[in-house]
């Protein structure tokens, strides 16, 4: 059974970068089935895609976080990385790690999600 688990502060400043590490277990984020995907869901709003990385290593970002966004991972721990840089509090969510596959763009694995809050 797949699992992940998203991990990072859960207070960051204005103006900094909001780092959030999602680790998987029982299975691996290089099988070509998948990929790995970032969403976060603001107060009082719906879902919003952040971005994947492949399973090849590609990152593909939203067009709405581009500029500010970068996703990398590790494969020797199986985990993977988000950096939202230039935080205000409009990106103040909670952030969830996901499993996209490929062929349905469905999500069929999430992580229980981590609260982040931007504020000095």
């Amino acid at each position: 059974q797949v699992q992940l688990q998203e991990s990072g502060p859960g207070l960051v400043k204005p103006s900094q970068t909001l780092s959030l590490t999602c680790t998987v277990s029982g299975g691996s984020i290089t099988t070509n089935t998948y990929y790995w995907s970032w969403i976060r869901q603001s107060p009082g709003s719906g879902l919003e895609w952040i971005g994947y990385i492949t399973y090849l290593g590609t990152p593909v970002s939203s067009p709405s976080f581009k500029s500010r966004t970068s996703i990398w991972r590790d494969t020797s721990k199986n985990q993977f990385t988000l950096h939202l840089s230039s935080v205000t509090p409009e990106d103040t969510a909670v952030y969830y790690c996901a499993r996209m596959e490929i062929t349905t763009r469905g999500f069929d694995h999430w992580g229980q999600g981590a609260q982040v809050t931007v504020s000095s």
